[in-house]
């Protein structure tokens, strides 16, 4: 079986190093927000070209201290719209809800999934709309001049979700650094994953990141001194210290991704199957994820998993449709709807043979 996903296999690589960093913390005695968080922040900063990253514990506390963080400094408020893709992730739909404010679901691009078609935004944005929240969906960046253009109209906060882009360019800089501040998980199974859950902002706004510190750390700016009501969300110094030797080679992870992506890009030929669209030559993605579509999925994904190939689908059910959001059920996203109908994603990671992708680009080749 060749696994969708093989975390044991990407983690090897670095096992000695993280055995050595898991004992050294451990008989530190010293292990919320110290000296490995301190190492991490500042060199991921220094990746994403940004002055400041604060380590948080998940990649949905990132977005939601963001949002939290602008409504205490009095750039939101309660109440205010929020532009967001429909089909997201339901995680940037919740830090906006769990933040008191207003998601506005927008269409995205049928071909690139993510918010590139800026007519999609003319009648969605009010006097209520203050912020607009790209996502780089499946480690692909969004066209940011559109956004730019939108923002600069309509005095808009740009904040990233870069959950899924980490080392993604759009022209010369990284994701995390392409508006007022960004927010990134750290899953396992991300191209930077930690060895469970862990998140951060980066920011180039020194109020922000600060708020943002304290907001994080039960409102607390000096122990026992509570200047805000926070909560309770920081990142662990053994996966700070795991995320800093990885951080090391993610190039490398993604430029391996980059040619798997490649491979299945100029072998896979079957006119059922639409493949991502993206430049090879000037190539920004950073392939977390390769997602083709069919209109025959589900039958596609038993046909693969019969012959060996495990598969995943991101997403199955669009957020308008989930129980969750019971109250947008009867709302209608055609493109949306039809994006998640027909997406499935394959293997794609540094653990795959080359005899791997070959099967698997045979197998979908030969799929009727």
């Amino acid at each position: 079986m060749i696994k969708f996903l093989d975390l044991k296999k990407i983690n090897s690589k670095y096992l000695n190093d993280i055995k050595d960093i898991a004992f050294k913390t451990i008989d530190s005695g010293w292990y919320i927000r110290g000296d490995n968080c301190k190492k991490f922040e500042q060199d991921f900063a220094q990746y994403c070209g940004v002055n400041h990253c604060i380590g948080v514990a998940n990649g949905l506390d990132a977005l939601t201290l963001i949002l939290k963080a602008y409504i205490v400094l009095g750039k939101l408020k309660k109440g205010d719209e929020v532009l967001v893709p429909a089909n997201t992730y339901i995680a940037s739909i919740l830090s906006i809800v769990n933040s008191h404010l207003k998601p506005v679901l927008i269409e995205p691009n049928n071909k690139t999934f993510n918010i590139d078609n800026i007519a999609e935004y003319s009648g969605k944005i009010s006097r209520k709309t203050k912020a607009i929240m790209p996502v780089h969906l499946y480690g692909k960046v969004v066209n940011m001049d559109l956004i730019y253009k939108v923002a600069k109209k309509h005095d808009l906060l740009i904040i990233e979700d870069a959950a899924q882009s980490h080392g993604a360019f759009f022209q010369e800089k990284r994701t995390g650094n392409l508006g007022h501040a960004a927010g990134f998980s750290f899953y396992p199974g991300k191209n930077l994953g930690a060895i469970g859950d862990g998140g951060a902002v980066t920011t180039n706004d020194s109020l922000l990141a600060e708020t943002i510190r304290i907001l994080s750390n039960y409102g607390s700016e000096k122990k026992y001194n509570n200047k805000l009501k926070g909560t309770n969300s920081r990142l662990d110094e053994i996966q700070a210290a795991i995320l800093s030797v990885k951080l090391k080679d993610l190039d490398n992870q993604i430029n391996t991704r980059k040619e798997i992506a490649k491979s299945y890009t100029n072998g896979i030929t079957n006119i059922r199957i639409k493949l991502p669209e993206w430049e090879m030559e000037n190539n920004n993605h950073a392939f977390h994820l390769y997602v083709i579509k069919c209109n025959k999925r589900d039958k596609l994904q038993k046909y693969l998993l019969e012959n060996g190939v495990q598969t995943v689908i991101h997403y199955p059910i669009p957020p308008h449709k989930q129980k969750a959001f019971k109250e947008w059920n009867d709302l209608s996203y055609p493109i949306t709807e039809k994006i998640h109908g027909e997406v499935i994603s394959l293997p794609i990671g540094p653990y795959l043979k080359d005899s791997d992708i070959k099967k698997i680009i045979r197998l979908i080749n030969n799929f009727k």
